[in-house]
């Protein structure tokens, strides 16, 4: 039986936030990123899949200029 990956950080040292608070490298929000170690497996999981939604989402914006 193989154990379960831990999830890793996404951060990748690029820590600039937008005006929505977001940071603009690895897409998380500030409570994200300041409680990033406090989370469990599971609520780590479900970040980074939102940080692939908004990255996807703010790209979109970016492109149609809003």
């Amino acid at each position: 039986m193989s154990t379960p990956e831990i999830p890793e950080s996404p951060c990748i040292d690029i820590c600039e936030l937008n005006n929505d608070d977001i940071c603009t490298g690895c897409f998380r929000n500030l409570d994200e990123i300041a409680m990033w170690s406090g989370y469990s497996d599971k609520d780590k999981q479900r970040i980074l899949e939102n940080t692939q939604q908004r990255k996807l989402f703010l790209q979109n914006r970016k492109v149609n200029g809003a």
